[in-house]
């Protein structure tokens, strides 16, 4: 199964089945971490064929998504005297990648990278649509780029290995893309639980949503700002708890249920809609509560959101199930209700 992603300067595959033999006439680096090293890399490096080949294990975890690991990259990439024709390989979940092709993004003023992504998460959405970037104390994912893979290579056989958290994780993810673009597929998730099959059509039908998005608007200036359902709320869930806490995908799923809750206080969801989106998030032993601290610190903590403008705040919110608003205009009265619900 091949999905085409069709932008203005740059079309790529994104290829999913059991992975082939991948040929670089070039020299490739490719960056991966410890644990899927121990796992995968083997397997990995059956099937790529370079010019000259080699590879480094950074560190596991999203603490380790900053500027000291990308520094590593880069240096690394500089001993094995990598030039502008050669390729980075991102294999390894959403951290990775987006690590991977961040340094891709400003080796010798950009060079070419490849995803192959091991995580659920990675696979139905990370990989696909050229985001990259590091975190820092202010926040997730506040320096980075837009840099697109040229090929993006998914394989079902490394989630076998994907502890249940991990791939909980990717379920997020998932459910975000069904309840803000597909109501069909978000009853399909109702009545069907992800394994065997049915993983690789979510999969299939997650990336085939996300690259309708991305043809739409690559840089995040409209529409694609939906895929941040969640994600506003779940990052300053991240940043309050030093990303040692949740797994993305875990925050996320924290974030939907936030937004949902604001979503039913703006009459723009039924209690109904938002309580069956909790309980398919809690069926794969997703959290889907937390308890604020302090809301005004919480508050505060939006304006570093990416997505915000000078004094204004940008949430996504659900209407309904399959459909969703870009809501700049609410009061903080609004924001400061749904906060007193967790606090």
């Amino acid at each position: 199964m091949t999905v085409d992603i069709n932008l203005l300067d740059i079309s790529y595959k994104v290829v999913i089945q059991k992975l082939q033999d991948i040929k670089f006439d070039s020299k490739v680096v490719i960056v991966t971490n410890e644990t899927v090293k121990k796992l995968h890399i083997d397997y990995l490096l059956k099937h790529i064929k370079a010019k000259d080949l080699s590879y480094i294990a950074i560190k596991d975890g999203e603490r380790y998504k900053n500027m000291e690991t990308i520094l590593q990259i880069l240096d690394f990439c500089f001993k094995q005297k990598l030039n502008r024709s050669s390729v980075l390989v991102a294999f390894g979940g959403g951290v990775v990648g987006d690590m991977t092709g961040f340094a891709a993004s400003i080796y010798q003023r950009a060079i070419k990278f490849v995803q192959i992504p091991t995580t659920l998460l990675s696979q139905v959405d990370a990989s696909v649509g050229g985001k990259t970037g590091i975190n820092n104390s202010y926040g997730k994912n506040l320096i980075g780029t837009f840099h697109q893979p040229q090929a993006v290579y998914i394989d079902r056989y490394f989630l076998s290995s994907l502890p249940p958290r991990q791939f909980g994780a990717g379920v997020a993810e998932i459910v975000k893309m069904a309840v803000c673009f597909d109501k069909e597929f978000f009853g399909w998730l109702l009545n069907n639980k992800l394994k065997n099959q049915n993983i690789n059509k979510a999969i299939e039908l997650s990336v085939k949503t996300k690259a309708k998005v991305v043809a739409k608007d690559e840089k995040e200036q409209g529409v694609r700002a939906a895929l941040n359902y969640g994600h506003t709320f779940g990052h300053v869930v991240e940043n309050e708890t030093n990303y040692t806490t949740y797994l993305h995908g875990e925050a996320v799923s924290i974030g939907m249920v936030m937004a949902n809750t604001m979503a039913v206080s703006l009459k723009l969801m039924t209690k109904n809609e938002a309580n069956s989106i909790k309980m398919l998030l809690q069926s794969y032993g997703l959290p889907t509560s937390y308890k604020i601290k302090d809301k005004n610190r919480f508050y505060d903590k939006f304006f570093l959101d990416k997505k915000s403008t000078d004094d204004k705040l940008v949430f996504i919110l659900p209407k309904g199930i399959g459909d969703f608003i870009i809501s700049k205009d609410l009061e903080k009265y609004d924001i400061m209700k749904t906060l007193e619900s967790f606090v």
